[in-house]
């Protein structure tokens, strides 16, 4: 059946809303949109978990990160580290034979603090991508929203060369367009962008432009449709046909491999109307393949971004 296609999520805020309210609960507890019975409901078979830093917590440390790493191994799902863990999830997933995995990224490095050694620590505890900025500015490079529009600093460079050396992917949502551009010219890799959506369709700024859309499918990069519904519309009531537009138009950038989700589930506070949460995704499937053969469909699902990861996940130990 359509709706039982297996989902990839690339990107939610689960953990940062548990270090700040410990009472939450993944299994099936209220106050996260993301939970284990939610990610059994919507088929999701892989949730990438975004190490996010909020600001309450005064200056961000490395001390933060490895608290929400903490908080992520008492979840209890596998984690994907390796283009064999990627291999084996397109192998068996599209069977439903898997269980539920988890993927480790970095939103925003300012927890770093500036020391390459972290970045290798967070590399050997599982974490697998890395958001260079959030919206601001920090001692790597600016964010969208810094109005200078800076690129990387000279430590930010060093970051994208070690980066590079040992495998962790980078991810450019939040990153200054100047930052973008400088990466583009700047890595070995191919990068992602997690959750973000068409500027041309929503004119957002932490939206990518036509030419950074095109950037990524000519890097065979992959980009994540995100439901934060002002990212999908400028107002009023937001549907899923809204966010339908945002994917026809990468398509119609060349996209269609390079396509993927990151909802955002958890670092918002309002949704897509019949998309509130990854139970949901369902609906998705089913409005998705009412406009695309089914093969496409799961590209978008799972295959693409799955692909990705077995072609540039380094394997560990080598």
């Amino acid at each position: 059946m359509a709706n039982r296609i297996p989902v990839v999520d690339m990107h939610c805020d689960v953990l940062s809303k548990i270090q700040m309210n410990s009472e939450l609960q993944f299994l099936n507890g209220p106050g996260l949109d993301v939970t284990h019975q939610r990610l059994e409901e919507g088929n999701v078979i892989l949730q990438t978990f975004a190490i996010y830093l909020s600001e309450k917590l005064g200056t961000l440390r490395f001390e933060h990160i490895m608290k929400q790493i903490e908080i992520y191994n008492q979840l209890g799902l596998k984690l994907v580290q390796s283009k064999e863990d990627a291999a084996y999830l397109r192998k068996s997933f599209d069977n439903l034979r898997g269980g539920q995995w988890g993927l480790l990224s970095l939103e925003g490095v300012d927890g770093l603090e500036g020391n390459l050694f972290y970045l290798e620590l967070c590399y050997l505890l599982g974490v697998r991508f890395v958001g260079i900025t959030w919206n601001h500015a920090n001692w790597a490079a600016d964010g969208i929203l810094e109005a200078r529009n800076g690129g990387f600093t000279n430590k930010g460079r060093t970051l994208i060369h070690r980066c590079n050396e040992i495998g962790m992917l980078m991810d450019v949502s939040h990153l200054s367009e100047a930052g973008f551009w400088e990466l583009a010219d700047a890595s070995s890799q191919p990068f992602i962008a997690s959750h973000s959506n068409a500027r041309s369709i929503c004119p957002h700024p932490r939206n990518l432009t036509n030419d950074q859309i095109r950037a990524i499918v000519a890097l065979d990069g992959r980009m994540g449709m995100t439901f934060v519904p002002w990212f999908v519309k400028e107002k009023g009531t937001v549907k899923i046909s809204d966010l339908l537009k945002h994917i026809e138009r990468v398509c119609e950038l060349g996209g269609e491999k390079h396509l993927m989700f990151g909802s955002d589930f958890d670092g918002i506070y309002e949704w897509i109307h019949g998309l509130e949460h990854p139970g949901q995704y369902p609906e998705l499937v089913n409005s998705l393949v009412k406009h695309y053969p089914e093969s496409v469909v799961r590209g978008f699902m799972y295959d693409n971004i799955l692909s990705f990861m077995e072609e540039n996940l380094k394997t560990i130990g080598r």
